[in-house]
């Protein structure tokens, strides 16, 4: 729901009635993640998706009926083998779909939240006691919470903590906790949507491979830095699309911004007296990717004067140098595409090989440690 509240904050602004239909659980190939929604007003206007077009039809009617009838339920939508054309994902993958009509409680406010760049969490109840379906709490940051979900004075509590945790991670998903909010008792399923501000991108090297990068960054959803000690060539004018422009020495300005799990470093100055400094000090960070560029043996030569200001082969091991995936690049534009895809690849757990006869899975999350690398996080 919050990935299109933007655009329903500017409904609840104007007064609009409507309903919104959110994924709240996942099977097999399904093409969109827990927190896709499609909302439906009372006029009939449908913006969001939750499905790609397999079954957006089937959705916004049941959107529709929940603004006639107040109801609020859960639908499951899977491939059909009887008739490839019924109402199905194609696809082969499961959806499960809460369809809630929404009339104040905490939903303005969270939407408001979300439409302001501001971190919240919305927990909602989608697997119980019927009479508990859809009710919601908005949590903050910093722990306080509005709403109120059920009748057990900790149900709440442990909910909104539950919620606090996967805020701190910027994660969406659900999570199972008890109706009195204990682990015991009678299991409720909740949706955690995290609203948290775009990652950061900071590109280290104002050339024009980095004016393409800025422009892939931001596609991806990014808030984008671009950081050069040279005043002639970080310009508002070179980089009309980066969110920010800074004159710094890079390590000195890595050295007094904040990052953190999901910033992405790339360094594309490839000259060692800006490299080494800003990668002995990135190295030891806790952040999702860094990447290098330059040729092969510029790769060798800067690792072993990496080595020489004392990075150890576990920090070397984090560097993804020569930067971006095997596309065959030559162009600004192409190579920004590859490091790109490497970004996406590693937040995902993707492999970088071509799907065509790989076996593998198409939509993969792999857990993250807190510096970046795949692995189970607690």
């Amino acid at each position: 729901m919050l990935d299109i509240a933007e655009e329903l904050h500017r409904w609840v602004e104007q007064g609009r009635t409507f309903a919104v239909a959110t994924v709240v659980a996942v099977g097999g190939s399904a093409p969109r993640q827990p927190g896709a929604a499609l909302a439906v007003d009372s006029e009939g206007t449908a913006i969001g998706s939750v499905s790609g077009g397999c079954v957006e039809g089937a959705v916004y009617d049941l959107c529709v009926q929940a603004l006639e009838d107040g109801r609020t339920v859960v639908e499951t939508f899977g491939y059909s083998d009887e008739d490839a054309f019924a109402v199905g994902l194609t696809c082969g993958g499961i959806i499960d779909i809460l369809v809630t009509p929404v009339r104040g409680g905490v939903f303005p406010a969270a939407l408001a939240a979300a439409a302001t760049g501001e971190a919240a969490a919305l927990a909602r109840i989608v697997g119980g006691p019927d009479e508990l379906m859809g009710r919601a709490l908005l949590v903050r940051p910093d722990g306080s919470y509005e709403g109120k979900l059920g009748g057990h004075p900790e149900l709440d509590r442990t909910a909104a903590g539950e919620a606090r945790a996967m805020l701190d991670a910027g994660r969406t998903g659900t999570v199972e906790i008890g109706e009195d909010g204990s682990r015991c008792g009678q299991p409720l399923t909740l949706l955690v949507e995290s609203s948290v501000p775009a990652p950061r991108m900071i590109v280290f090297g104002a050339i024009d491979f980095a004016a393409a990068l800025v422009r892939v960054g931001k596609f991806l959803g990014y808030h984008v830095t671009v950081c050069d000690a040279r005043p002639v060539f970080a310009t508002p004018a070179r980089f009309p699309e980066a969110d920010e422009i800074v004159v710094d020495w890079p390590h000195r300005y890595l050295a007094s911004t904040e990052v953190d799990a999901r910033t992405v470093l790339c360094v594309l100055t490839h000259d060692a007296k800006f490299d080494v400094p800003l990668l002995r000090a990135a190295l030891r960070l806790p952040v999702a990717y860094i990447g290098a560029m330059g040729s092969r043996r510029t790769h060798e030569d800067r690792n072993e004067r990496l080595r020489e200001v004392g990075v150890t082969e576990l920090e070397l091991a984090r560097l993804r140098s020569p930067i971006g995936l095997d596309l065959g690049a030559r162009t600004p534009e192409e190579t920004a595409l590859s490091i790109g895809a490497e970004i996406v690849a590693n937040r995902r757990g993707g492999s970088g090989l071509s799907l065509t006869g790989a076996h593998t899975p198409i939509h993969h999350d792999v857990p993250r440690a807190p510096d970046g690398r795949i692995g189970s996080v607690a």
